[in-house]
């Protein structure tokens, strides 16, 4: 990315007054831009395997929140474009909001769930959109668990948004916390993710366009202009 684009980063608090402008104002709708994340985190994962996903084996780690729906909509769109997917629910079903929910249903048709636990050990890629930025306190129960296995699976991890048990305001790891190889925030980095004590659980950093038009950033006062005029996934230095 040009050194002359500056990236401006936001706290939890204006990350959600920006979803909420998008859907209140601007009517673009929670199932548009988990979907818009979604094409971009499957689109992240086939570049850290070298561009190829025929046959690679990929298990996407999904919460019961939008961060999880994220997760779910890359599921679909990499098993689409070759990949041996396991998307595994670390909760229970019932406790799925509405959009997730019918993401989560749109899996089980594709057969793309999986109620045993799968092994993180023989994959190519796990996927953790466990928990999205509006985290407070530490991860419990079975994510807490989930955490655990896939930071002791030795293979790569790519977060959606932020790791999950990272605090996204103040980069304050909780315990337990991912340990990324890359991370994949969306419209722009959050605060916490740039601090020196979040570095090692954030990986490699990148930045995804879900559709933010720059004009609903001005509303807030925040600078954005031309971030994605030459690709939907930037780099962050």
């Amino acid at each position: 990315m040009s050194d002359s684009v500056s990236i401006p980063a936001v706290t939890t608090a204006q990350m959600a007054e920006v979803d909420r402008l998008m859907i209140e104002t601007y009517s673009i709708l929670l199932i548009q831009m988990m979907e818009n994340t979604g094409r971009d985190l499957a689109e992240q994962a086939r570049r850290m395997l070298d561009g190829r996903l025929t046959d690679r084996r990929i298990v996407v780690l999904c919460g019961t929140g939008n961060n999880g729906g994220g997760g779910m909509v890359a599921a679909r769109h990499l098993h689409n474009r070759g990949a041996k997917v396991q998307a595994k629910l670390v909760a229970d079903p019932a406790r799925l909001t509405d959009v997730p929910a019918h993401q989560w249903n749109i899996l089980k048709v594709m057969r793309l769930t999986t109620e045993d636990d799968p092994d993180l050990a023989q994959a190519d890629l796990i996927i953790d959109a466990l928990i999205g930025y509006g985290l407070s306190g530490n991860p419990r129960g079975a994510v807490a668990e989930w955490i655990e296995r896939a930071n002791a699976s030795g293979r790569p991890i790519v977060a959606l948004d932020t790791p999950s048990g990272l605090n996204a305001t103040t980069g304050q790891p909780g315990s337990p916390c991912i340990r990324a190889t890359a991370t994949l925030t969306l419209a722009l980095p959050k605060t916490g993710l740039l601090t020196p004590q979040a570095r090692p659980f954030v990986g490699e950093l990148y930045l995804a366009d879900i559709g933010v038009p720059p004009e609903l950033y001005r509303l807030l006062g925040i600078d954005v202009d031309r971030l994605f005029a030459e690709d939907t996934l930037i780099p962050v230095s």
